[in-house]
């Protein structure tokens, strides 16, 4: 009985990531954004589960990525989407959907671009599976990690609302460079630390000792924008460690 619960867990992640979606469709932006956590919630537990209870297994593996592949993947692809739509139609840049032999696509051609994300993520997580250096660390960023990122937008825009907040996160032109650069970080050939600790040793964990305490003081002192922050800390301490260790 006990070698499912993992896989449960990971259900639940899955079934979370699904209704993210349903919202996200529906541009409920900081809705999609509650259950992301709450998938991302679930996907931190099930591998605690099946190391805890010693019961990991391949189809578990495969499961946790197509699990991750629909909350980290499919839903950032979408909110970038809407927040492309949501950018042209400040900009007045709307109403160029497409028309091919007849049939009409509601679709604002350049916020497709933000399922590229989608499409990156996919990718990542393929990688990931067949990438045996990916133990202990990570090599790019990890998905959830990224979708955290694009997640924070919406929440900035609707608790954290000001003229500039709202005129840089709704330029086109910020949101295809985010794109981009979130893109190019899924798949990069950056080293990054993993916050798994295998024991409390302070001289072994002192990097993710730091940096979890500073995520605590930016989360106090900048609420959500605390979360680009946190992300960009993230990559900038992973790249200070590995220099130092050349």
């Amino acid at each position: 009985m006990k070698k499912h619960i993992p896989n449960f867990i990971t259900l639940l992640n899955l079934l979370s990531g699904c209704i993210a979606i349903l919202f996200a469709v529906k541009g409920n932006l900081v809705m999609a954004a509650v259950f992301v956590a709450a998938g991302i919630f679930f996907d931190f537990f099930d591998g605690l589960a099946a190391r805890s209870l010693n019961v990991k297994s391949d189809v578990g593996l495969q499961l946790d990525s197509l699990a991750d592949v629909v909350t980290s993947g499919v839903v950032p692809g979408i909110v970038m989407y809407q927040l492309m739509s949501r950018a042209l139609l400040n900009s007045g840049e709307t109403g160029r959907d497409w028309t091919f032999s007849g049939m009409e696509f509601p679709f604002e051609p350049v916020a497709l671009i933000g399922l590229f994300i989608t499409l990156a993520s996919a990718l990542r997580l393929a990688k990931f599976n067949v990438d045996d250096r990916q133990t202990d660390s990570f090599i790019g960023l990890p998905t959830p990690a990224n979708t955290l990122l694009i997640l924070s937008l919406p929440l900035i825009l609707t608790f954290q609302p000001s003229p500039w907040i709202s005129a840089l996160v709704l330029n086109i032109w910020v949101l295809m460079g985010l794109t981009v650069l979130s893109c190019y970080l899924l798949n990069a050939e950056l080293p990054l630390f993993a916050l798994k600790f295998s024991d409390w040793a302070f001289a072994k964990n002192k990097m993710r000792y730091f940096f979890l305490i500073a995520c605590l003081v930016l989360i106090i002192l900048l609420k959500f924008l605390a979360i680009p922050a946190i992300i960009l800390l993230y990559v900038l301490l992973s790249v200070f460690q590995n220099r130092s260790r050349v």
